[in-house]
């Protein structure tokens, strides 16, 4: 029988800034992700006194998370992936000295989690970073931000070297390229020159919390992350296919360099081509060197890719400007669904860094619906979920090295893109609504007994 290793970890992904809330307690200053209040593509507010947001709140997991991991634990999950909010730790970003409320909350939850043998799985920066950092240096288009980073990745690793064994650096680090101000911090109208010298100063801020993290805590693992943007050519023309080849790369770029410790050719031209100059030092070429020890990724949907630049304007129109397929199904949110391409993906990114891999964001963005009797029956959740964890099974007997597998939003939170609640990921339901009404009482959805059911079998019972 087809099944996952022994080990593998199985759990739930969620970030932060869309659900701990708590926006301004206990001495957390003010993010990145607290000023855009209507999520990553909406516009930046600056926040006055007695203005409210959804995230604000979000689903209260900064005071519910005891109730929260207990579900989780009643799942089965030996993983939960969940992110530092860095303004917890330091508010503007670049104190000397911690907030050790903002510590002592984690070790909290650390500690919650080791009680039901949940394993966490922590990123330094999942869509945030200090507000203070953007006003006073110019966010990631300074170096000061490096040493900045650096300091709160020490800081953190070893306040929790006892209790974190599995880190990520930066979240979905190629978005930056779609949403400059949610990846790197600066204005989304900035320069292409511009945001790649932030992404530069971002990869060595990466290397050198690798290398801290191998210093601090030796028997640890630390992973990069990318935003799975698998991409078809739209047909066979050799046009086309070389277009899916250089699209594919503009993101993969990441991830050659974080595994392999230097920029591709490939890049360079593309600077050359472009008039883009990177100002790269020798001290940053060497810190380059350290690569990550396995990679973690998103992976939600395919895109298609042409050439022919007319039918790219009338075609493009979701997040990441993906031509779709008309070979494949989509969700209520346009994005499609493509269970085949978690497989291929898989495989490209086995051949291409032979490393471990970590599927740390996988789900299914819906509207549910709450029968008289309060049951949800998210059937189509189930079988999305169903189709590509098979699909994981085949990559696994394909010969790709696996780590685990963390579905994106275990329990309803506040989706990035436009920060809502409707869009629903979870097996548990948050009663909150997107104008902020509702108890927040938490309820387990019939996906809740399936996913339960998978890791108990470790995949055996997926059809």
């Amino acid at each position: 029988m087809k099944a996952f290793p022994a080990g593998f970890l199985w759990g739930g992904a969620i970030a932060a800034n869309q659900v701990e809330g708590a926006w301004q307690e206990d001495g957390k200053g003010p993010s990145t992700s607290d000023m855009q209040p209507n999520g990553v593509f909406g516009e930046l507010v600056e926040r006055k006194e007695g203005d409210s947001a959804l995230k604000d709140v979000a689903i209260d997991f900064y005071h519910r998370y005891p109730e929260d991991v207990a579900l989780f634990a009643e799942m089965g999950f030996n993983c939960l992936r969940i992110s530092i909010a860095w303004t917890r730790i330091f508010p503007n970003g670049d104190e000397s000295t911690p907030n050790e409320a903002g510590l002592a909350f984690y070790d909290d939850l650390f500690d919650e989690l080791a009680e039901h043998g949940i394993t966490p799985l922590v990123t330094l920066s999942h869509y945030e970073m200090p507000w203070g950092l953007v006003k006073e240096y110019g966010g990631w288009g300074s170096r000061e931000t490096i040493r900045c980073f650096e300091h709160y990745a020490r800081t953190v690793f070893s306040r929790y070297q006892n209790k974190v064994k599995l880190w990520l650096t930066f979240n979905e680090i190629n978005m930056s390229l779609h949403a400059p101000m949610t990846g790197v911090g600066l204005p989304n109208s900035s320069s292409k020159a511009e945001v790649y010298q932030a992404i530069h100063h971002q990869l060595v801020a990466s290397a050198l919390a690798v290398k801290a993290c191998h210093e601090i805590i030796p028997d640890a693992k630390i992973g990069n992350m990318l935003l799975g943007g698998l991409m078809y050519p739209l047909s066979c023309k050799p046009e086309d296919v070389f277009e899916t080849l250089q699209q594919n790369r503009s993101w993969a770029f990441f991830g050659d360099v974080q595994c392999r410790g230097a920029y591709p050719g490939y890049m360079l031209r593309y600077f050359r081509d472009n008039g883009i100059e990177i100002e790269i030092t020798d001290a940053d070429r060497e810190a380059l060197r350290t690569t990550v020890d396995f990679i973690s990724f998103s992976y939600y949907m395919s895109g298609c890719v042409t050439a022919d630049e007319a039918l790219n304007e009338q075609l493009r129109g979701n997040i990441l400007s993906m031509v779709p397929n008309p070979h494949l199904p989509s969700s209520e949110w346009g994005w499609q669904i493509d269970p085949l391409g978690l497989r291929t993906l898989l495989n490209m990114m086995w051949d291409r860094w032979q490393k471990p891999l970590f599927i740390v964001e996988n789900g299914l963005g819906a509207k549910d619906h709450v029968e008289a009797d309060g049951s949800i029956h998210d059937d189509y959740r189930i079988a999305y979920m169903n189709d590509h964890l098979l699909q994981v099974r085949e990559a696994i007997e394909d010969g790709v090295e696996m780590l685990g597998y963390t579905s994106w939003g275990p329990i309803d939170l506040v989706s990035a893109s436009k920060a809502e609640i409707s869009k629903r990921y979870g097996f548990i339901y948050v009663d909150r609504e997107d104008d902020g009404s509702g108890t927040l009482a938490r309820s387990r959805k019939k996906s809740f007994f399936w996913y339960r059911d998978v890791i108990a079998s470790n995949g055996a019972n997926l059809e």
